[in-house]
């Protein structure tokens, strides 16, 4: 277990969905996972459900746990697969009834642009749905979370074309200084996750120093995207404090100040506390 942190911090993008059970004992890894955060200072999480199934489970935690809010959408590797199958809007339709469900739901999202795992033919579908979800979060008054991987420039022209909603957080940021800048003269907020610990990260480490305190984020995205040096095994909550100490020592900033602005950025970003 990391060295907890000296001020409180929310881990605001975690699938704590995929450690769950499938018998009677389904939600004791969530309880355990959100345990173990909080003795390190963790105290909130924002589960996120990319996918029917995910999604409503994410609006049944943020009900459940007082620590959670939620985040429901398609991942944008998930829509061109349901459009292949004819399914697509009628899966649109159950993610916007799950978005009105609770005010627990903060977030619609993560949706966006992937062209590591989408090919060419599933681009269009992908497309829609993030234009489709980005009209869901402005009409809903929620909070956009957007994935974006190896599209960077057709994420920020889609948000240029459509308009942002009032708040957006670019989840697990991986571009460069130019590019942080770029979203945040579109008032965007940037989540850094487990990846500024690693070493080839260098122009992540330098996107950064750019971030006002009041834009920036932290996250796991756990399971995925563990912190060094604990690479190699699943990532939890729990392990926060290690991204949330490189940050503070690559900026030079004193480690408690940094995670109460974190703290109160996420606050802002995510329509207030809970």
């Amino acid at each position: 277990m990391p060295e907890g942190l000296p001020h409180p911090v929310v881990d605001n993008h975690c699938h704590l969905d995929i450690a769950r059970g499938t018998d009677d004992q389904a939600w004791l890894p969530t309880q355990e996972a959100i345990a173990s955060a909080a003795e390190v200072g963790v105290t909130r999480i924002v589960q996120i459900g990319c996918e029917l199934e995910g999604a409503r489970w994410a609006v049944e935690a943020a009900v459940r746990y007082d620590a959670l809010v939620a985040g429901v959408s398609l991942h944008p590797n998930e829509a061109p697969r349901l459009a292949a199958r004819g399914e697509l809007d009628a899966a649109l339709e159950e993610i916007e009834r799950l978005a009105r469900a609770h005010d627990k739901v903060r977030a619609v999202g993560e949706t966006g642009l992937d062209n590591y795992r989408t090919g060419p033919e599933g681009k269009a579908a992908q497309v829609a749905s993030f234009r489709w979800h980005v009209d869901l979060a402005k009409r809903l008054d929620k909070t956009l979370v957007i994935h974006d991987r190896e599209a960077h420039d057709e994420v920020l022209a889609v948000i240029d074309e459509e308009g942002p909603p009032e708040r957006w957080v670019m989840h697990c940021f991986s571009g460069d200084a130019d590019f942080a800048r770029a979203c945040l003269d579109r008032g965007a907020y940037l989540s850094f996750a487990g990846t500024v610990t690693f070493k080839n990260a260098a122009a992540l480490r330098e996107a950064l120093l750019v971030v006002p305190p009041d834009r920036l984020l932290v996250e796991t995205d756990a399971p995925y995207l563990t912190p060094t040096p604990y690479r190699g095994r699943p990532n939890a909550s729990y392990l926060v404090p290690l991204t949330m100490r490189a940050m503070a020592q690559v900026r030079g900033d004193d480690l408690e100040e940094l995670c109460a602005s974190v703290n109160s950025a996420t606050d802002a970003a995510y329509g207030g506390a809970w």
